[in-house]
């Protein structure tokens, strides 16, 4: 079976670092653009009734030729393997995604069609190979088990940063970041105090340390 995509995700994340570990754990906006072949109002018609919706996407970025039947989630210090089909390792045997987000608004504009969602975990350019809507009575099961994500803790750190460092971004990306930094952006198995991590938002490189539950932005500089 041969897929193609439907849309094109963009938002401020150029690499894959900082970008959110799970969907629907920030209200980060991004948007969704339709290729040329499905730019018809008609294709969403009554989107806009869900507050929610599945993306099912590629992860364009891997370039690794083959696979393993197992990984180490970082979740777990990276030194546990565990069945690729028991984690969302990005690394699988046909390199796809599954995300929830919430629906902010579609829009038909100029022959363009898009949708401007909140909460995806994927990169700017991740190609979109299906969108479905997410219907609570059956995808929202209250009595789940997550495996070992249950007993994963999600640390919000104190972030330190100069308002003459933060003014360097454009005001409308200012929150978008303070958000980034208070969910710890750093991969979940490094914690070293002296080191100093960047990362790239909305074409500025981001420098900053952590010590404890302090993250401290060290600089802000356009690309």
């Amino acid at each position: 079976m041969e897929i193609k995509p439907v849309a094109y995700i963009h938002n401020d994340f150029k690499t894959k670092f900082a970008v959110p570990r799970q969907s629907g754990i920030s209200d980060i906006p991004s948007t969704i653009v339709f290729e040329k072949e499905y730019c018809d109002e008609n294709a969403v018609r009554g989107i806009e009734g869900f507050s929610h919706l599945w993306l099912i996407w590629g992860f364009s970025e891997n370039i690794r030729e083959s696979h393993s039947l197992t990984v180490r989630p970082p979740r777990l210090g990276g030194n546990v393997r565990l069945g690729v089909f028991a984690t969302r390792s990005p690394f699988r045997p046909n390199n796809l995604g599954l995300s929830s987000v919430k629906l902010v608004k579609s829009e038909f504009k100029n022959g363009t069609l898009t949708l401007t969602v909140n909460g995806a975990d994927l990169i700017d350019g991740t190609p979109i190979y299906d969108i479905k809507p997410y219907v609570k009575y059956s995808d929202c099961h209250e009595n789940a088990v997550s495996g070992f994500a249950d007993s994963e803790e999600f640390n919000i750190l104190k972030v330190e940063i100069d308002n003459q460092l933060l003014n360097k971004l454009p005001k409308e990306k200012r929150q978008t970041l303070l958000t980034i930094l208070e969910n710890d952006p750093r991969p979940a198995y490094q914690n070293d105090s002296e080191r100093v991590y960047g990362f790239e938002f909305a074409e500025f490189e981001i420098k900053f340390t952590v010590e404890g539950n302090t993250l401290k932005v060290k600089d802000i500089y356009a690309k």
